[in-house]
């Protein structure tokens, strides 16, 4: 199965659910007017899209459909498709590991999918050839540390940990000392996801900010948000408080093959202006691909 009919499978209860709204309005269409677009701006709010990401998409078509004078509810539909995808696409969704080492650190609270995300992510560069280094930065909670070891052992590439409690900052400091003098070409830092001291996690990610521009000033970096698909508007919410703390390039949406609430991926690229740059939609290690905003778009109808 090729990734974008993962992504339609995956997509299923979302699409489900859009496209019986979609149906419905369209099939009490008689013509192209205010009240059909303000039935599909209904549509896209009820699907987790959020009223300003939903007024955006609805004043283009609006716009569209008077200037190229469309009346056919198909040609609405596809230009309803176009405009969520240009929404999506209106960040930079591609994933730059452009130096050597590259350095991708993930954020997020517990449970959204960060260790999986980093194991599935970690495979995918081994299998384009790239040599990894997983660092566990992590430090205060032992399970996480196993669990992120055992991904790195299916994923196949190397595991920098030390002991636990050790001061996270000192750890990454450690890890990429050795990337260096190994000749690694990305590091993949796991970071506490402890929200709720809010304070604290802002300190202990500043340090560890501070050390990779010290010691790596020229390397690209990549600063993901793992969010859990499946919380719907609450993931919004996390957005915005993590990007108070830190300074995000992109999200990685997990689990939106469980969940009907897929359209929070428009509104968070909407309202937050940060790129989604991976989608997951299953529980394998390939499951978890760069998002492309256009395929998502289309698999919400196909």
């Amino acid at each position: 199965m090729g990734f974008f009919d993962k992504l339609k499978s995956g997509l299923s209860k979302t699409k489900d659910a859009f496209n019986d709204r979609v149906n419905e309005v369209m099939a009490n269409f008689r013509k192209v007017d205010e009240e059909l677009m303000e039935q599909l701006e209904e549509v896209l709010i009820l699907s987790d899209v959020g009223i300003e990401a939903s007024t955006k998409i609805i004043d283009r078509l609006r716009d569209r459909v008077k200037l190229e004078k469309i009346e056919d509810k198909d040609e609405v539909q596809k230009a309803l498709i176009d405009e969520i995808s240009k929404e999506l696409s209106k960040n930079d969704c591609h994933v730059h590991l452009d130096t050597k080492p590259s350095v991708m650190m993930m954020v997020g609270v517990n449970g959204a999918g960060k260790t999986t995300s980093i194991g599935k992510i970690s495979a995918s560069l081994k299998a384009q050839g790239k040599k990894v280094m997983i660092v566990a930065a992590d430090t205060f909670r032992a399970a996480a540390i196993e669990q992120l070891e055992v991904w790195a052992q299916r994923a196949g590439v190397t595991f920098f940990r030390k002991p636990e409690g050790s001061d996270p900052a000192s750890v990454v400091f450690d890890g990429i000392k050795m990337a260096k003098e190994e000749n690694y070409d990305v590091i993949i830092i796991d970071t506490a996801g402890r929200l709720h001291t809010k304070k604290n996690l802002m300190d202990e990610l500043g340090k560890i900010q501070r050390i990779i521009d010290r010691e790596l000033p020229e390397a690209s970096q990549e600063i993901l948000l793992v969010l859990d698909g499946t919380t719907g508007q609450n993931a919004l919410i996390q957005a915005k408080e993590f990007s108070e703390v830190t300074k995000i390039t992109g999200l990685v949406l997990t689990k939106l093959d469980g969940t009907a609430k897929g359209g929070i991926v428009i509104a968070l690229c909407s309202e937050m202006n940060i790129p989604v740059k991976f989608v997951g939609v299953g529980e394998g290690i390939e499951d978890l691909q760069e998002f492309v905003p256009e395929d998502f778009a289309k698999a919400l109808f196909e």
